[in-house]
C-alpha cells in the first residue's frame, strides 16, 4: 500500500461549488477511482489560504497505469472539467503533476 498526500489552491470564487459537487461526487467517478486502486480517499480545504489537500492510499500494483486508466475514463474527464478550472496549481511542482505531491516525512500505525 502506498499512502499520497497532494495540495493544490482552489479559486475563491469557487469553494462553494467546488463544495458542493465533492458533497455528492457521481457514482461512476466513485467507481473509476476504486476500480484504480484508491482507497481511503480524502479531501480538506485550509482556509483562509483556499488550498486543498488531498490523502489516498493506493493498494494496485502499477500506479501509472492506473492513473492512465482513471485519466481516460470519459466519466472522470468530465468531472475534471468542472473540478480542474476551480484549482490553481501551485508553483513548483513536478512537471505533468496538476496536484503538487507531498513526500511522506512520518508515519505511525
Amino acid at each position: 500500500m502506498q499512502r499520497v498526500a497532494q495540495i493544490v489552491g482552489l479559486a475563491p470564487e469557487a469553494v462553494t461549488r467546488y463544495q458542493e459537487l465533492h458533497a455528492s461526487v457521481w457514482p461512476d467517478v466513485l467507481r473509476t477511482i476504486h476500480a484504480c486502486g484508491i482507497r481511503n480517499y480524502s479531501i480538506f480545504l485550509r482556509e483562509p489560504e483556499l488550498l486543498l489537500f488531498a490523502y489516498f492510499e493506493y493498494i494496485g500494483e502499477d500506479y501509472e497505469a492506473d492513473q492512465a486508466a482513471m485519466a481516460a475514463d470519459p466519466v472522470t474527464q468530465e468531472w475534471w472539467q468542472l473540478t480542474m478550472p476551480m484549482q490553481r496549481p501551485l508553483e513548483g511542482r513536478a512537471e505533468g503533476d496538476w496536484w503538487a505531491v507531498l513526500p511522506e516525512v512520518f508515519h505511525v500505525d
